[in-house]
Order: structure tokens, then C-alpha cells, then sequence
């Protein structure tokens, strides 16, 4: 267990969010990043201008089939995928990080466990990582809605919570950070309707007029949490938009796949395009337009390949506001070549692929996970995908079904503050 004065959780009911911090800074550290980036620097400085952060996303699969499970299986320092989720942390080493499919649990127990019990202590010889700030939010998975949202002529079950999943919290994600969150910024906006999007693709064939003035647009949620790095402020703008499978000819969920994705374009153009916006406060319209951003999460979309809308992603691709690193890894080309089946139909880059899916029928290996930063405030000074050729001995840590650790491979990219 960590030896730094970290605060346990605190409510905020107006949010109905829970955050964490230590009472004190943290100790600088006074060398460079070890790991696959380049470009990377000391992620403990004093927020002065030239400093590089490294931002990071990972869909860890630490999900669990019934609530309280993965409470369980962090409780002790033995579990295997955990081990494994924990030494990619320690090795590719971010300063701010978003995990998705992380079961949300009241009271933050399994995030202090990741902490005390995997992060914090050394996992197959690499250097343990201490994250003094943490929020997590409740999520819109597996709670009940109380309709018949798939139709099926019964109420209740997965298909008809909020967004997908067996019980409250399934499926949710945490941000961990080296550096203090603003607590009193957070905006989240689970509750946020999808049919109040204006040019919403919400499908009014399928769902009921009751069903549309209930049905809320995140699978998950979506989080503004502004970090505080010395004395600038950078917006980490996380979600998990839903994945665009599992529906009918409807394509409810591809579209909501799109509209998810949608939110945070509207949301960094600010302005008039993110007027009808309000967040789980009340309070309407977007970011700033002089602020800093960083996008992240598994917005299981691909600009070519697979079953999402068609340029669902390049709604941020292409946002004037953004910039596309374009993170690679050596793992991704081998895998695709060597798995065949969907991937030799794939219109798309093999380099870019950040999860590793059936080839077989479909849809093959997909770039899903994005960490994409603001042209405003950032630089980016580089970028990468933790996917190991089957030679390296690190590929211990991804592997192939079934996944030592998940199906998706941990994405960063490196930015400097100007």
C-alpha cells in the first residue's frame, strides 16, 4: 500500500460523483518516463510551458458478469489479468489515464484496490506507479429504464437498463491522475436525453415516443474532468460510446454509436453547436473556446473498417479543433497478417489497430481507442499503441484469445504544454 496521504472518496451529491485527491502534492520525479513513446518527459513538473504529459486510454476488460466481483478479485494481489492490466500501466507509464470496463462500484473500493493492491506494487519486474487523484462516476449501464427497449415483448434485463448491462455500474470507467483534478469543474452528463441532440439519428421507427423522452444518449456516461497541471487546465473529455452491433435493421445502436461520438464534436466547437448541451447540473453549452482538451476513450468506431456508421469517428478526426496523432504500434501489422480471415478485406492501416477481434467472419482487428488533443494549448510530442510483436517478450501482456489481459491494446499519445 502506498505510503502518500491519499484521501479516501468523498460524495458530491449534486453530482452524484465521487472524487479523490491527496492532501498534499506529490513527489516530483526527477527522471524520464521509461517506455514505448517517444518524446516522453518527467510527468511530475510544475505545469511550466515545454512540459509533456502523457495521456492515455485503456479498455482493460476488468469487468465482471455480477456485481461486487471485481471488488473480490482486487482484494487480493493475485489475480492474473489484474497483474497483467497493471504491468502495461507500469510499463508504458501515463500520467493521466482513462480506463474503460472497469466495473463501477459505490464507495470506490475497486479503484483503491487496483491501486493498493496491483498499480502500486511492482508487476513482473517493472516499477510500480502511484495515481494520488482518481474520479469515477456512477454509469447509465444496467440501470433499469423500466421500457421495452429491444422490443422483445418484456421488460427488464441488459437490453432494456439505460445502456448495456447486467447490473448497475457493469462496464464503467475511472480516470486516474498524477496530477490534481478540479473536482468543483467536473461536468458529467449521464443523464443528458439523446433526443434533445438536435439532428439526433435516434431511430423514431423503433423506439416509442414514451421510450424517446426518457431514453438518455450515453451507454456509459460522458465526464469532463479538468486536470490541473501547475497552472494551466487541461479538459480530459472521456467516454465509451456503445458498440454499433447487437440490433436490427434499425441500427439503434450504430447510431447511438454515432450521436455519442457526435457529443464531443459539438462539444469542442462550443458555441452555437453545443448550446442545447447541459450537463447533470443543469448547466448548458460547451467548452471554451481558448481551452485545452484531450479526447479519450474507446469510441468503438473505425474510420474504414467495421459495422459503425459511416464517418462516425471522423466527426473528431476531421474537427478543425483536433489533432489526429495517428499512434502506431509493430504488433498491430503482424497480428493482422497473421490472423487473416476479415483483416485481408481491411481498407484500413493495420499500424492504427488498437483491439485485437474475431477475424472470423467479422470484423477483424479495428482501430477503436483514440487519445486525441487540442490544436489550442497542446503539442503533440509523440505517440504509440502498446501491441508487442510475438518475439518481444512483452507480448506476454496482450497475447491472443484468450487475452491475458483484453482484447483492446492500451493507446497515448505525449503533448507538450505551450
Amino acid at each position: 500500500m502506498t505510503t502518500l496521504s491519499r484521501a479516501r472518496l468523498v460524495a458530491l451529491p449534486s453530482l452524484m460523483i465521487l472524487a479523490a485527491g491527496l492532501l498534499a502534492a506529490a513527489p516530483a520525479d526527477a527522471g524520464r518516463h521509461p517506455g514505448p513513446g517517444p518524446g516522453h518527459g518527467s510527468g511530475h513538473g510544475h505545469g511550466q510551458t515545454g512540459q509533456t504529459v502523457r495521456f492515455q486510454t485503456f479498455n482493460a476488460s476488468l469487468n465482471r458478469a455480477t456485481a461486487g466481483a471485481l471488488v473480490s478479485d482486487l482484494s487480493t494481489r493475485t489475480n492474473a489479468q489484474a497483474r497483467s492490466v497493471a504491468e502495461i500501466i507500469q510499463r508504458t507509464r501515463p500520467d493521466v489515464l482513462l480506463v474503460n470496463e472497469f466495473d463501477y462500484e459505490p464507495g470506490n473500493r475497486a479503484v483503491d484496490l487496483f491501486r493498493d493492491n496491483y498499480l502500486e506494487v511492482p508487476q513482473g519486474g517493472a516499477r510500480a506507479i502511484d495515481y494520488p487523484y482518481a474520479f469515477v462516476a456512477p454509469s447509465n449501464t444496467g440501470a433499469p429504464s423500466g421500457f421495452d427497449l429491444d422490443n422483445n415483448g418484456t421488460v427488464g434485463g441488459g437490453n432494456d437498463a439505460y445502456g448495456f448491462g447486467d447490473f448497475e455500474g457493469q462496464y464503467g470507467m475511472v480516470v486516474l491522475s498524477k496530477y490534481p483534478i478540479d473536482t468543483r469543474g467536473i461536468r458529467t452528463f449521464q443523464q443528458f436525453r439523446w433526443a434533445d441532440m438536435p439532428g439526433a439519428l435516434l431511430p423514431t421507427d423503433f423506439y416509442s415516443p414514451a421510450e424517446q423522452r426518457v431514453l438518455r444518449l450515453s451507454s456509459k456516461s460522458h465526464w469532463d474532468v479538468p486536470v490541473t497541471i501547475g497552472r494551466k487546465t487541461v479538459h480530459f473529455l472521456v467516454s465509451h460510446p456503445t458498440p454499433p452491433t447487437f440490433d436490427g435493421p434499425e441500427d439503434r445502436n450504430g447510431k447511438r454509436n454515432h450521436d455519442e461520438i457526435r457529443f464531443w464534436a459539438d462539444y469542442v466547437a462550443g458555441g452555437r453547436d453545443a448550446a442545447y448541451i447541459y450537463d447533470d447540473r443543469g448547466q448548458y453549452g460547451g467548452l471554451a473556446r481558448d481551452a485545452s482538451f484531450v479526447i479519450a476513450g474507446d469510441q468503438n468506431a473505425d474510420p474504414l473498417d467495421g459495422d459503425s456508421v459511416a464517418a462516425a469517428v471522423d466527426q473528431l478526426l476531421d474537427s478543425p479543433r483536433i489533432v489526429d496523432p495517428r499512434p502506431t504500434s509493430a504488433g498491430g501489422p503482424e497480428a493482422a497478417a497473421r490472423q487473416g480471415g476479415a483483416n485481408a478485406t481491411h481498407r484500413g492501416d493495420p499500424r492504427y489497430d488498437t483491439a485485437d477481434f474475431s477475424d472470423a467472419p467479422a470484423p477483424g482487428n479495428l482501430r477503436a481507442d483514440y487519445v486525441l488533443p487540442s490544436r489550442r494549448g497542446l503539442q503533440v510530442k509523440g505517440a504509440g499503441i502498446f501491441w508487442p510483436v510475438p518475439s518481444d517478450p512483452l507480448s506476454r501482456l496482450t497475447g491472443e484469445f484468450p487475452f491475458p489481459s483484453s482484447d483492446h491494446r492500451t493507446v497515448w499519445v505525449d503533448v507538450k504544454l505551450k
